[in-house]
């Protein structure tokens, strides 16, 4: 994760990677990918039929059907993110905090980069009133704001954005003329789908939305690269579909072709990779619940886990606490809980958020051990978080945020 400025605590130049599930290789994907090891010829660069077609019919399946020739595939959402950032053109807005590999590409680009705050229910998508003022704002100085990232099922937050949040930030975005490219990495890592309502924006908006997926969010390893991008049914649509296979096409940024043919077997779903999303978000979704206990009972704040590999907490109730072991702002407390829990604990600066304040993104997948063995157990067995490693590993969890509980009560004056 490194810095723009190596001494101190400057500005986050680059963030951390999107949080693995910590799982073994699918035995039937690494089958997919060893037969294709043979192809030279490569893929084509935004995708080749086989690929772009199971892209289609996972979307289709989702209520959103895409049309092959409005669909392409790169090695990984960043290529995709930043062919679009590149081919919009203007200035981006984003949601504060916002998943640390959006900032990069616009900044690459030379493009400005706008945080705009989140509502109380959610992450991953603007408050709309504040979008407004933002965008409005940023026009009277002279700016030219084209583009809003946003995510339904949201990393860093772990939330999911109700219909009626989404809908109000999706109407304002329209009202400003933004195109919109709506991050769907984590929808099918959603908790409780039966009680979790996840509109695509796209279904509000299907003219101005274009829908990136990387693969990695549930149904690739996160060493494979790949994501796929759906663009509008329209005339804007495929007229930004072609200027982002020019900018793929410049960078011959193409999907390595084993990769692709794991890609489009994966999204086709068949029965072994159905079972294993569902296995592996059952098990996530008991850790995270299990780790949110945990911080919220140490007196940190934390929203309910609802999608994804992961947790946002909130320490400033600990500030005081903290403050004693040299604890200020987000990369302290970074470097205190990455070294303290022995597992990546990245700040909340590396998500656009404020650095001064005390957040941090907590993953679940290095809690299920560190062997492909124990990892697997934890698959397999029907209560993972009394297997030895997982219980070991949430306990350590608790102490640490224990001890600062019991540090913040010391430091209460007596009642």
């Amino acid at each position: 994760m490194r810095r723009t400025e190596p001494e101190g605590h400057g500005p986050v130049r680059y963030g951390p990677a999107l949080p693995s599930d910590g799982l073994p290789v699918l035995p039937e994907l690494a089958a997919v990918l060893a037969a294709a090891a043979d192809r030279a010829d490569g893929e084509p660069v935004g995708g080749g039929p086989a690929l772009l077609a199971a892209a289609g019919g996972y979307w289709g399946r989702r209520g959103t059907p895409a049309d092959p020739a409005r669909t392409v595939a790169g090695p990984g959402a960043p290529a995709l993110l930043l062919a679009l950032t590149a081919a919009l053109g203007g200035d981006v807005m984003v949601p504060r905090p916002c998943a640390a590999w959006w900032g990069p590409y616009a900044r690459l680009l030379g493009r400005p980069l706008f945080h705009v705050p989140t509502p109380a229910e959610c992450g991953g998508v603007p408050d709309p009133y504040a979008l407004l003022e933002t965008v409005r704002r940023v026009r009277a100085e002279g700016g030219d704001p084209r583009l809003l990232v946003l995510s339904v099922a949201d990393d860093p937050t772990a939330t999911v954005a109700p219909p009626e949040v989404l809908h109000e930030a999706v109407e304002a975005a329209a009202a400003e003329g933004l195109h919109l490219v709506s991050d769907e990495t984590w929808r099918d890592t959603v908790y409780a789908p039966r009680d979790t309502v996840l509109v695509s924006p796209a279904e509000m908006l299907p003219e101005r939305v274009t829908v990136v997926t990387d693969l990695a969010g549930a149904l690739l390893p996160a060493g494979w690269p790949a994501a796929v991008a759906r663009f509008p049914a329209s005339d804007a649509g495929d007229d930004l579909h072609a200027r982002v296979l020019d900018v793929l096409t410049a960078l011959d940024a193409r999907v390595a072709a084993p990769v692709a043919a794991a890609a489009a077997y994966a999204l086709t779903e068949p029965a072994p990779v159905a079972r294993r999303v569902a296995a592996a978000v059952a098990l996530h979704t008991r850790v995270a619940r299990e780790v949110h206990t945990a911080v919220v009972a140490a007196g940190a704040l934390a929203r309910p886990p609802r999608a994804g590999r992961h947790l946002y907490v909130d320490l400033e109730p600990l500030r005081d606490a903290l403050s004693p072991r040299g604890i200020g702002d987000a990369q302290d407390l970074e470097d205190f809980l990455t070294a303290r829990l022995g597992v990546p604990a990245p700040g909340g600066h590396r998500f656009g958020d404020d650095l001064a304040a005390l957040r941090v993104r907590l993953s679940t997948g290095p809690l299920l051990g560190d062997t492909d063995a124990r990892r697997t157990e934890c698959l397999t067995s029907p209560d993972p978080l009394e297997l030895p490693h997982v219980r070991g590993a949430l306990t350590h969890l608790r102490s640490v945020f224990d001890d600062l509980r019991d540090d913040a009560r010391r430091g209460e004056p007596p009642r």
